[in-house]
Protein backbone atom coordinates (compact mmCIF):
# COMPACT_ATOMS: atom_id res chain seq x y z
CA UNK A 1 0.00 0.00 0.00
CA UNK A 2 1.24 3.32 -0.99
CA UNK A 3 2.19 6.06 1.55
CA UNK A 4 -0.35 8.62 2.01
CA UNK A 5 0.21 11.71 -0.38
CA UNK A 6 2.62 14.73 0.98
CA UNK A 7 -0.72 16.88 0.70
CA UNK A 8 -2.38 14.94 3.27
CA UNK A 9 -0.88 15.75 6.52
CA UNK A 10 -2.75 15.18 9.89
CA UNK A 11 -2.55 18.75 10.80
CA UNK A 12 -1.40 21.89 9.74
CA UNK A 13 1.15 22.72 12.86
CA UNK A 14 4.92 22.44 12.82
CA UNK A 15 5.16 19.02 13.93
CA UNK A 16 4.41 17.44 9.88
CA UNK A 17 6.94 20.06 9.00
CA UNK A 18 10.01 19.10 11.45
CA UNK A 19 8.99 15.23 11.06
CA UNK A 20 9.84 15.99 7.21
CA UNK A 21 12.80 17.59 7.73
CA UNK A 22 14.26 14.68 9.90
CA UNK A 23 13.04 11.92 7.20
CA UNK A 24 15.09 13.76 4.71
CA UNK A 25 18.21 13.88 6.95
CA UNK A 26 17.53 10.31 7.52
CA UNK A 27 16.82 9.60 3.93
CA UNK A 28 20.18 11.78 3.54
CA UNK A 29 22.19 9.55 5.44
CA UNK A 30 20.82 6.43 4.10
CA UNK A 31 21.70 6.85 0.95
CA UNK A 32 25.28 8.36 1.81
CA UNK A 33 25.52 4.91 3.61
CA UNK A 34 24.58 2.49 0.88
CA UNK A 35 25.41 4.17 -1.70
CA UNK A 36 28.84 5.52 -0.91
CA UNK A 37 29.60 1.62 0.61
CA UNK A 38 28.47 0.68 -2.86
CA UNK A 39 30.78 3.24 -4.87
CA UNK A 40 33.70 2.66 -2.88
CA UNK A 41 33.43 -1.34 -3.13
CA UNK A 42 33.26 -0.99 -6.59
CA UNK A 43 36.15 0.95 -7.19
CA UNK A 44 37.77 -1.95 -4.47
CA UNK A 45 36.93 -4.40 -6.98
CA UNK A 46 37.99 -2.77 -9.26
CA UNK A 47 41.36 -1.97 -8.13
CA UNK A 48 40.95 2.20 -8.18
CA UNK A 49 40.52 4.42 -5.32
CA UNK A 50 38.67 7.15 -4.69
CA UNK A 51 40.40 10.13 -5.79
CA UNK A 52 42.29 11.98 -3.40
CA UNK A 53 40.91 15.78 -4.37
CA UNK A 54 37.36 16.61 -1.77
CA UNK A 55 35.92 18.03 -5.07
CA UNK A 56 34.62 14.29 -6.13
CA UNK A 57 33.96 13.36 -3.01
CA UNK A 58 31.51 16.10 -2.24
CA UNK A 59 29.78 15.33 -5.78
CA UNK A 60 29.45 11.81 -4.47
CA UNK A 61 28.17 12.65 -1.22
CA UNK A 62 25.61 14.74 -2.59
CA UNK A 63 24.97 12.40 -5.36
CA UNK A 64 24.32 10.11 -2.86
CA UNK A 65 22.31 12.00 -0.26
CA UNK A 66 20.06 12.38 -3.16
CA UNK A 67 19.53 9.86 -4.31
CA UNK A 68 18.27 9.13 -0.79
CA UNK A 69 15.91 11.90 -0.87
CA UNK A 70 14.76 11.49 -4.42
CA UNK A 71 13.61 7.46 -3.24
CA UNK A 72 11.80 8.54 0.10
CA UNK A 73 10.36 11.94 -1.47
CA UNK A 74 8.72 9.78 -4.11
CA UNK A 75 7.50 7.19 -2.33
CA UNK A 76 5.96 10.09 -0.22
CA UNK A 77 3.93 11.33 -2.25
CA UNK A 78 5.86 14.19 -3.30
CA UNK A 79 5.97 15.97 -6.83
CA UNK A 80 9.08 16.38 -9.21
CA UNK A 81 9.41 19.94 -8.63
CA UNK A 82 9.97 19.65 -4.78
CA UNK A 83 11.73 16.64 -4.94
CA UNK A 84 14.30 18.07 -7.51
CA UNK A 85 14.47 21.33 -5.12
CA UNK A 86 15.41 19.40 -2.05
CA UNK A 87 17.88 17.43 -4.30
CA UNK A 88 19.99 20.96 -5.43
CA UNK A 89 19.88 21.71 -1.80
CA UNK A 90 22.58 19.26 -2.11
CA UNK A 91 24.62 20.44 -4.49
CA UNK A 92 24.10 24.30 -4.41
CA UNK A 93 26.65 24.47 -1.67
CA UNK A 94 28.98 22.82 -4.20
CA UNK A 95 28.65 25.55 -6.13
CA UNK A 96 29.93 28.14 -3.83
CA UNK A 97 32.29 26.35 -1.78
CA UNK A 98 34.50 24.97 -4.89
CA UNK A 99 35.52 28.79 -6.22
CA UNK A 100 36.44 29.71 -2.18
CA UNK A 101 38.58 26.13 -2.35
CA UNK A 102 40.23 26.78 -5.61
CA UNK A 103 41.17 30.55 -4.62
CA UNK A 104 42.46 29.43 -1.47
CA UNK A 105 40.03 30.60 1.52
CA UNK A 106 39.08 27.45 2.55
CA UNK A 107 40.75 24.69 2.89
CA UNK A 108 40.32 21.70 1.27
CA UNK A 109 39.98 19.82 4.83
CA UNK A 110 36.87 21.53 5.87
CA UNK A 111 35.04 21.02 2.40
CA UNK A 112 32.70 18.32 3.36
CA UNK A 113 31.70 20.03 6.85
CA UNK A 114 31.10 23.61 5.29
CA UNK A 115 29.12 21.71 2.71
CA UNK A 116 26.65 19.98 5.19
CA UNK A 117 26.57 23.59 7.64
CA UNK A 118 25.30 25.20 4.31
CA UNK A 119 23.14 22.13 3.20
CA UNK A 120 21.16 21.72 6.09
CA UNK A 121 19.73 25.34 6.59
CA UNK A 122 18.94 25.36 2.87
CA UNK A 123 17.11 22.22 2.71
CA UNK A 124 15.00 24.14 5.06
CA UNK A 125 15.06 26.85 3.33
CA UNK A 126 13.25 25.50 0.31
CA UNK A 127 10.96 23.67 2.57
CA UNK A 128 9.96 26.83 3.75
CA UNK A 129 9.49 27.44 -0.27
CA UNK A 130 6.65 24.55 0.00
CA UNK A 131 5.31 24.78 2.90
CA UNK A 132 1.78 23.51 2.27
CA UNK A 133 3.38 20.91 0.78
CA UNK A 134 5.53 19.86 3.97
CA UNK A 135 2.73 20.14 6.28
CA UNK A 136 3.76 23.42 7.78
CA UNK A 137 1.10 26.15 9.01
CA UNK A 138 -0.30 27.93 5.80
CA UNK A 139 1.01 31.39 4.99
CA UNK A 140 -0.03 34.20 6.21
Amino acid sequence: MRARAAHSHHGRGWWPFFRHYLEMVAAMFVGMAVLGAAVRGGLALAGLEFPARPEPAVLEMAVDMSVGMIVWMRYRGHGWAGTLEMAGSMFVPALVLFPLLWTGVIPAGSLLLLEHVVMLPLMLLVMLRRRDEYGGPARV
